[in-house]
């Protein structure tokens, strides 16, 4: 599963250089982008309250995403803003791991590996 999530990594690299076309200018994968930011978001808190002992990893898995995607601006503050949302809405939510959060994560490890696998499929080319 986390190599499905690492993807975006990849698929950031490749699309670096069709992002570079215009300082803040949105690029078409970018609502994809963002979600997959916000999923970030959520699995750095849950994933911290259901004692994994993965400390800072969607954090820098986030990070990482940004250094391959190098965006500006406008696109740069989406992409922040969607990892806080995700992180800050469970955060309001969970104060402690349930089963509920349990399947929010498993669900959401699924959804960032979709949201991977289709922006490869239809950006890397």
């Amino acid at each position: 599963m986390l190599k499905r999530l690492l993807a975006p990594l990849l698929v950031c690299a490749l699309l670096s250089p069709l992002a570079a076309r215009a300082e803040d200018a949105a690029a078409p994968f970018d609502p994809d982008m963002q979600r997959l930011a916000e999923i970030l978001g959520a699995l750095h808190y849950l994933r911290g309250i259901c004692g994994t002992s993965e400390g800072q990893k969607w954090r820098s898995e986030m990070q990482a995403l940004i250094d391959a995607e190098t965006p500006s601006g406008d696109r740069r503050s989406r992409m922040i803003a969607s990892f806080n949302r995700g992180y800050n809405g469970f955060q309001q939510t969970y104060r402690t791991c349930t089963p509920a959060a349990n399947l929010v994560i498993k669900r959401y490890l699924a959804e960032g590996a979709d949201i991977s696998r289709n922006l490869t499929s239809r950006y890397a080319n």
